[in-house]
């Protein structure tokens, strides 16, 4: 049992320890789902009293009126006997206190720093854990007495205030409700009964505790409440005898008090038939023997619990990417393998392992073949176009067999047009490409937490694309000069040989050719134009493949890798300058994270040893 509660304990700690009481998760939190005892009662309704015997140390502030302004989570740790008593505070964990007058004075300090020195009340917890031979294992948490009027110096909605806060404790189903009540006023009126009896009708997680049983009116007793005849819980009543004021001022011991307790109820008549189970040593044991309980029943559900929310952790943290290596080799490494990441996306996706590459293909089969169909070839070959080069091209030497300069004239100015739909496909691959890579870097999931990096990345691809587009387009546009510079020779030798079809010297230069030669040229200048733009049609998207698609997927980062080589660590820090909430983030889900699989191994033996 007690290695179970134990269990519980250390997890409540480590929850704490992580502030793991609300994350932002549809999930509800590994504390929420972990069994624990609120303390309920009404202002001086002898709660503090309770709680110090059940611990046997007198170690909480006292005063009057609202004493108790905070949360305080108390978790017993049973030592072996003869060990030494001590205290810890999880807002101060390197320090242990041995005297625990300071205990109290450290509870009001810490009360005071998130409330100042005011009668405010705050729902932020103070963690208290204390180690003793003389408890049992046990979690309790001492809320602020409920009250009906608000004291001078507190708001008028003090009184709803703590109602809430209570509420917001007792009504998770995990947890056990301990309700404080004086034997010296009507249970009728009880606040402690009242707010239980709203949060949890069927009494399955209330306990009810009679305080102040030696302090009732002479000639009345508290007997047939222990006894379960009147206000009956589903557990029975257990009555306490707390120390007294004079008590208190004259610094009794509380292992003595304890001992004075058990002869109260073991010699008064009215209570010796019960007085095995009053007092608040069996209390102790009875709570922490329905922890036992509760926390076998709930194992189950805390193994899904677990079970989801570490799926839930690795997903972020996967998301998030690994943390940054603290050398610059280490760094330099990480920032390659990211690089070598968003390399390869990127091919897949010009190999069409990943959409987008068509994009490529569709510029080659449709696009070019399309400006090139669009080029107005018959401007250039117009019958006046046709009279005018020619004439021009013979200057005063007419021709004496065929026009050979009009024809390269003619064709020359037929196919630099082609230039254009060149150097369009040059640029509507590099847009492509340009496209590809922003797709890869947003589908690279390790870029995004480093914006640094990113941007680089991005901006050495891009000019790594922009180097290749200018080198395609030199060597596309080589490919249209090159037909323009050289024209077939077969072409040449299928010309018409009849000199009769050069027309009479002796006539006007202007009316040297009739319009049927005209016509019979510039169909020979568009068959072949035609013949030199479906051969370009397949070299033009050689060219640009060559040049710029085979190249990005071989070298697309080699210039920025060099330029990596060369960096010092501060450049390299720079490239990885992570966003420091999301490193905070890291580090948190990574403790939540080994929390969550050492809690899973626990309860999972637990589980099977049951």
């Amino acid at each position: 049992m007690d290695n179970l509660i134990s269990l519980v304990n250390k997890i409540q700690r480590a929850c704490t320890a992580l502030g793991d009481h609300g994350e932002a998760s549809a999930l509800p939190t590994l504390w929420d789902s972990l069994p624990a005892i609120a303390v309920v009662g009404g202002q001086s309704s002898g709660k503090s009293s309770v709680l110090e015997s059940v611990v046997g140390k007198d170690f909480l502030p006292r005063g009057s009126g609202i004493v108790t302004r905070r949360p305080l989570v108390l978790q017993l740790h049973k030592l072996d006997e003869g060990s030494r008593e001590y205290a810890e505070f999880l807002h101060l964990p390197k320090k242990r206190f041995t005297d625990f007058a300071a205990v109290r004075k450290e509870i009001a300090d810490e009360t005071d720093r998130e409330t100042g020195r005011s009668k405010q009340i705050s729902s932020v917890p103070i963690h208290l854990s204390i180690y003793s031979p003389n408890v049992v294992n046990l979690t309790l948490i001492d809320l602020p007495g409920l009250t009906k009027v608000a004291v001078e110096g507190q708001p008028d909605s003090i009184v709803q205030d703590i109602e809430n806060m209570v509420r917001s404790f007792i009504e998770k189903p995990n947890c056990l409700i301990l309700a404080v009540s004086p034997a010296n006023q009507d249970l009728a009126t009880s606040d402690a009964v009242k707010i239980s009896r709203e949060v949890d009708p069927t009494g399955e997680r209330t306990f009810g505790v009679l305080t102040k049983i030696d302090l009732m009116d002479k000639g009345t007793d508290a007997s047939e409440i222990l006894e379960g005849k009147a206000y009956r819980l589903k557990f029975p009543w257990v009555g306490v005898v707390n120390r007294s004021q004079a008590d208190i001022n004259k610094n009794v011991d509380m292992i003595a008090a304890r001992r004075r307790e058990r002869e109260y109820f073991a010699t008064t008549p009215e209570y010796k038939h019960l007085a095995n189970r009053m007092g608040s040593e069996h209390l102790a044991k009875m709570l922490s023997k329905h922890l036992e309980v509760v926390i076998k029943s709930r194992i189950p559900g805390l193994q899904s619990l677990i079970n989801k929310t570490i799926a839930e952790l690795e997903a972020e943290l996967s998301r998030l990417g690994k943390p940054i290596a603290t050398d610059a080799g280490g760094k330099l490494y990480s920032i390659m393998e990211i690089c070598r990441l968003f390399d390869q996306i990127y091919k897949e996706h010009l190999d069409g392992v990943r959409p987008g590459g068509e994009k490529v293909y569709n510029v080659f089969d449709n696009q070019l073949p399309a400006a090139l169909k669009r080029l107005q070839f018959d401007k250039q070959l117009a019958m006046e176009n046709i009279r005018k080069l020619i004439t021009e091209a013979d200057g005063y030497q007419p021709h004496l067999i065929a026009p050979e300069q009009g024809y390269r004239r003619l064709i020359e100015s037929s196919l630099v047009t082609i230039r254009g739909p060149a150097e369009a496909a040059v640029e509507a691959v590099h847009s492509i490409l340009k496209e590809l890579v922003q797709k890869a870097i947003l589908e690279t999931l390790e870029l995004r937490q480093y914006p640094g990096l990113r941007v680089e990345l991005t901006n050495a691809a891009a000019e790594s694309l922009g180097r290749m587009k200018e080198e395609s387009k030199k060597a596309t546009l080589k490919l249209v000069d090159m037909e323009c510079s050289y024209l077939t020779v077969d072409f040449f030798r299928k010309l018409p040989q009849d000199i009769d079809k050069g027309g009479n010297p002796t006539h006007s230069i202007f009316d040297r050719y009739n319009d049927s030669y005209l016509r019979r040229i510039g169909s020979t200048v568009l068959s072949y134009v035609n013949m030199v733009c479906a051969t370009l049609r397949n070299s033009i998207p050689k060219s640009i493949v060559y040049c710029q698609v085979r190249e990005a997927k071989r070298s697309l980062l080699d210039h920025f890798f060099a330029e990596l080589g060369k960096m010092e660590q501060k450049q390299l820090s720079q490239l990885l300058n992570e966003d420091p909430a999301v490193m905070q983030r890291r580090s948190d889900l990574a403790k939540r994270l080994e929390l969550y699989r050492s809690a899973q191994a626990e309860i999972d033996a637990v589980a099977w040893a049951k």
